[in-house]
């Protein structure tokens, strides 16, 4: 299944591509080559050039604990910076397009997936850079209709407050803390899957569509 992903996704990623990625979507994460690294995979083993930037990816740091691990001992040039650092990566024209996996996605093509992809996606649209989701199509969730049905898990404090164990908040000060945001269809480039490359308008609500 991530072959397929991989397979179908990589026409996105021409010789050359610098493609920035949030959270960690690639084995670790799943099966095989995972959904959102397969792409860039497959293109390395086709002999493309490509690189990865790689965002920390807050307050968990997957991005820098985990899909920068898994690119480096792929062999693939990897660059992580934090989360906040993204836009301006793109704005200094160092971005050719972003992919991203997903945890859940709407009938209609909302994009529930690690807190901070929404931010990426907003930013990415501002710079008119394409923005791609890779992600399964058991993903797919006919019966939630748009994202803002989807509900999102708040997560403890302490991965604010102390992160990685070490206190770096007042213990009286609120946290804020969801562990996935949406993203409106509308900033989706493509949706990638392992059926194929879905583009607008998306409609999902047909489960074997």
């Amino acid at each position: 299944m991530c072959r397929r992903i991989g397979e179908h996704g990589l026409p996105l990623v021409p010789d050359g591509a610098r493609v920035l990625t949030h959270c960690n979507a690639g084995a670790l994460a799943t099966g095989g080559i995972g959904t959102a690294l397969a792409p860039v995979y497959l293109a390395a083993e086709a002999g493309r050039k490509v690189e990865v930037y790689a965002d920390e990816t807050r307050p968990l740091l997957q991005g820098s604990r985990l899909t920068a691990w898994e690119l480096s001992r792929a062999g693939i040039p990897v660059t992580v910076l934090a989360d906040n650092m993204a836009a301006s990566l793109m704005r200094a024209g160092r971005v050719d397009l972003v992919i991203v996996g997903a945890d859940r996605i709407a009938a209609n093509g909302d994009v529930a997936n690690k807190i901070g992809t929404y931010a990426l996606a907003v930013a990415a649209h501002h710079h008119g850079i394409p923005f791609y989701v890779a992600a399964p199509a058991s993903t797919f969730d006919p019966g939630t209709r748009r994202g803002d049905q989807i509900e999102i898990e708040q997560r403890h404090r302490d991965e604010i407050a102390a992160t990685l164990g070490r206190v770096t908040a007042p213990a009286d000060v609120a946290v804020y803390n969801p562990a996935f945001d949406v993203t409106p269809a509308e900033l989706v480039t493509a949706i990638v899957s392992d059926r194929g490359v879905h583009r607008a308008p998306f409609d999902f609500s047909n489960p074997s569509a």
